[in-house]
């Protein structure tokens, strides 16, 4: 099947198998590798993309279902040289630890402030509900959204 979608602020029409998914479309024929694969069955957050502008598990989503939608991965998040706030957040409070969970935690705090741009430490764990994160980093994590949302909390 032929569909038009919107990547990262870019149109692309892409002939795509029924049964792909949209991790398959970024990873395989976009060569967006920051979204990750790993469980493939919407456990883990490692695939959190934003399909117009909600976060969404990719390995979930069936490419043909994206046709004439946006999507926003990591890599559409601040640009080469400058970082988002949050991502500069990430960086200054230690939450990136091995990596791999980062962009799908990244994703999931955008959609979380763009919600909610001064979240409560239980939202911002509500937010971050479904993303995993295997070092175990979660406290500096929150703390990085805390930062970037501009708001101290005890």
């Amino acid at each position: 099947m032929i569909i038009g979608v919107n990547v990262n602020g870019s149109p692309h029409t892409i002939d795509v198998d029924p049964h792909r998914t949209l991790l398959d479309l970024l990873r395989d024929r976009l060569g967006l590798t920051g979204t990750k694969e790993c469980c493939a069955e919407g456990e883990c957050g490692a695939c959190t993309v934003l399909l117009n502008g909600r976060a969404v598990n990719a390995c979930l989503v069936l490419a043909v279902e994206c046709d004439g939608e946006s999507v926003v991965t990591i890599e559409g998040i601040g640009r080469p040289g400058a970082m988002s706030r949050l991502q500069d957040a990430f960086v200054r409070t230690g939450a990136v630890q091995c990596g791999f969970c980062i962009p799908g935690m990244i994703m999931a705090a955008t959609a979380l402030l763009a919600r909610t741009p001064h979240p409560t430490r239980d939202e911002i764990l509500e937010g971050l509900a479904g993303n995993l994160c295997r070092c175990g980093g979660y406290s500096r994590i929150v703390e990085a959204v805390v930062r970037a949302s501009g708001e101290e909390h005890s």
